[in-house]
């Protein structure tokens, strides 16, 4: 019996037909399913470089008003340039032109990051001095922008530096 067995198990064996891979039809179902799927996820992602973009012009907006601070406190007036600040921060860059606004003597600056492509929010950052009780400390603030810019190198709305009754307008408070 066990080698009757053996034989029908060889024979079955002999008249399997290899496999040989996949069909065409198989190939085509994988490659339209990735299709949709990557469809579906493009533009969630494209929205997410664009957030990227702009965390590059919140962080140097607020490292430009923490250096002012620190400026200001050590000689008693703002600084008008990058390099008076001392902080590494390119005037341009891929996505963002940084200028600030004011003079060494007036009470307040601004640090305003310009958009150089459309569907970048501008951002604006405000440095002011407060007097009270005959002490004069610094404050500051970052605006963004409602609205991404509709065109190449769009300006926040703020463009003058505040005093102490100057909010971010109709820019949104990010920071205080």
């Amino acid at each position: 019996m066990k080698t009757e067995f053996k034989a029908k198990f060889l024979q079955h064996l002999n008249q399997r037909k290899p496999d040989k891979g996949f069909t065409l039809i198989e190939l085509l179902v994988v490659v339209i399913i990735i299709g949709i799927l990557a469809a579906v996820a493009l533009p969630s992602l494209l929205s997410q470089t664009n957030k990227a973009k702009q965390v590059e012009a919140r962080n140097n907006i607020g490292a430009m008003n923490r250096a002012q601070q620190a400026v200001y406190t050590e000689k008693g007036s703002w600084a008008t340039d990058m390099t008076g600040m001392g902080v590494g921060i390119k005037t341009d860059t891929t996505n963002y032109s940084y200028t600030m606004v004011g003079k060494s003597e007036d009470t307040g600056i601004a640090h305003l990051a310009t958009a150089k492509l459309k569907n970048l929010k501008p951002y604006t950052g405000l440095v002011w001095t407060v007097t009270e009780n005959s002490q004069s400390t610094t404050r500051a603030i970052l605006c963004e922008e409602n609205q991404p810019a509709a065109a190449l190198n769009q300006q926040p709305t703020i463009k003058a530096y505040a005093d102490a009754s100057t909010g971010c307008a109709d820019m949104t408070v990010l920071g205080q």
